[in-house]
């Protein structure tokens, strides 16, 4: 229920987000954040509000204490809300997945969270095309304690 303990306090944050989705492409755009997260439930939730350099956005995950599962909401500043992606911890690296969009098409959201048991956690997000088959990296999220 404390999976994400680790995550709880202030962060500097390196990003890099792949230009273009399912196209082959290998270029990267590359910004700054920072992010504070708080917990809640025991353990059992927490919220964290991320700042990038043009907007913010923040996740809400929450424990079920019934399936051993999270279930992780992210949000932007524009106000809208993504389909949750849930899963569970394997020691230091949890792997989270739902059904999501990308420009109107359906796809696979995949979040890996790696390297929680030390002072640089690392997150991932991939998208699949093709219901899970095979998977794009595409948003690379390096953490360091602020």
């Amino acid at each position: 229920m404390n999976d994400f303990d680790f995550l709880i306090g202030s962060w500097t944050v390196v990003n890099r987000q792949l230009q273009k989705h399912f196209a082959g492409s290998t270029e990267w755009d590359e910004y700054p954040a920072t992010v504070e997260c708080r917990s809640f439930f025991d353990g059992g939730g927490n919220f964290d509000e991320i700042v990038f350099p043009k907007s913010r956005g923040a996740t809400l995950r929450l424990f079920d204490v019934e399936t051993k599962e999270w279930s992780l909401y992210w949000t932007n500043s524009k106000g809208r809300l993504f389909p949750p992606v849930v899963g569970t911890f394997d020691g230091p690296r949890g792997v989270f997945e739902g059904d999501d969009t990308h420009e109107g098409q359906p796809v696979r959201a995949r979040f890996v969270w790696s390297a929680t048991d030390t002072d640089s956690p690392l997150w991932e997000q991939y998208y699949s095309a093709d219901g899970g088959r095979t998977w794009e990296k595409n948003w690379i999220m390096e953490f360091t304690r602020a």
